[in-house]
């Protein structure tokens, strides 16, 4: 993908609202300690915002829906930045959880209406490609934000790294301004159009795989600094460098899931989903050795974001007619599935059950996403033939 400056002023907004979204995770030991939480209700801090994201997605994406477009990029943006300055002064549980809640409700809709704007300025068969080149801010976000937002927290205390993050969304919106054209709202269509839209079956078949295979990440990933701790029993920049070498697996499979599922969408998954579920198998009997754990660590995170970018051009090709919703509730779907990971983790966390045991359900959810498309057959054909055929 050549330099497109369209394209990088939305991945330095997936960028910062990547390192809002992730930092939490690096954090949840100092964050519980210092508010007096466990690690599972410090990891709702991690649900909260998911199911902010489910919330926020169609709601904003259906009011906003006569905001020209790099307007409604820049406001949102905006709600990123207070809610971050919220999380920055907050001085309880509560007030913490309320700020994320608040930060959670641009997400859903910034990626969504992000994608569908980054699709339209390029050629159309390299639209995953594009999608992708958006979401590299993301996994960016990873390699560079996150561990610098750990160990901030380690050392400056986690409200420094919140206060870093609102510095990124005041960045993101001049970038937003400077380098996005003008962009006009789309032909206003009914709203009960559009949300008909979501009943589809293939629409919906999408939005479910998405789920699954967000889990799946999550399950392992929102406790990933507790496990390197205690059961890699590794030094706090151990973790730091751990959560570097994720991020850049997630570049990688970034890059790749977009390169591949402009060939086809339905074979990409199927490898992804496969390699995920061998590698949290694998993670879970190797976890106590570090050597090992690296090299898992960097392979699970090209497995898990192999997979972004062809569920979201499955589901914007499947609502071709309402993409902008769809694509919204699409990142929404991440979201929930991020919830729902968390969750389970922290359900096999409380029950005694052991970090290893948190692994082999992130590896289970997967292979239930992989049974449940490799049942469908090749229903849903390529990336290129997809509006047109049935999904899962």
């Amino acid at each position: 993908m050549k330099l497109n400056l369209g394209l990088l002023s939305l991945a330095i907004g997936a960028f910062g609202i990547g390192v809002t979204e992730f930092a939490p995770m690096g954090l949840l030991p100092v964050i519980a300690e210092d508010l007096n939480a466990s690690i599972p209700a410090a990891g709702l801090l991690i649900s909260a915002y998911a199911l902010g994201v489910v919330l926020g997605a169609p709601l904003m994406t259906l009011t906003t829906g006569r905001v020209p477009r790099r307007a409604l990029l820049i406001g949102l943006a905006g709600i990123f930045t207070v809610g971050n300055l919220l999380a920055a002064v907050s001085d309880t549980y509560w007030m913490l959880l309320a700020a994320r809640v608040l930060t959670s409700f641009n997400h859903g809709a910034f990626f969504g209406v992000g994608s569908v704007v980054a699709a339209s300025l390029v050629a159309p068969e390299r639209r995953a490609s594009a999608v992708a080149a958006m979401f590299m801010g993301l996994t960016i976000a990873n390699v560079v934000g996150v561990p610098l937002a750990t160990w901030a927290g380690e050392h400056l205390g986690w409200r420094a790294s919140f206060w870093g993050i609102a510095a990124l969304g005041v960045a993101t919106m001049v970038a937003l301004r400077l380098t996005l054209p003008p962009l006009p709202a789309p032909h206003a269509g009914s709203a009960m159009a559009e949300l008909r839209v979501l009943t589809r079956g293939p629409v919906l078949g999408a939005l479910a795989l998405t789920v699954i295979g967000s889990s799946a990440m999550f399950t392992v990933f929102t406790y990933i600094a507790p496990i390197l701790r205690e059961a890699t029993q590794v030094s706090v920049g151990f973790v730091t460098a751990m959560l570097v070498t994720y991020g850049l697996g997630l570049t990688a499979g970034n890059w790749l899931g977009g390169r591949f599922a402009d060939r086809s969408v339905d074979r990409t998954l199927v490898i992804t989903l496969a390699a995920l579920s061998a590698i949290l198998v694998a993670f879970a009997a190797l976890m106590s050795h570090a050597g090992p754990t690296a090299v898992l660590i960097f392979l699970w995170g090209v497995a898990s974001f192999a997979l972004v970018p062809p569920l979201q051009v499955r589901v914007m090709r499947a609502a071709a007619d309402a993409p902008n919703l769809a694509s919204a509730v699409n990142i929404g779907a991440f979201n929930l599935g991020n919830a729902f990971g968390a969750a389970l983790g922290g359900g096999v966390i409380a029950a005694g059950l052991g970090y290893p045991l948190v692994s082999l359900a992130g590896a289970a959810t997967s292979a239930i996403g992989l049974i449940a498309l490799l049942i469908n057959g090749r229903s849903h054909g390529s990336a290129r033939k997809l509006p047109q055929e049935r999904t899962a």
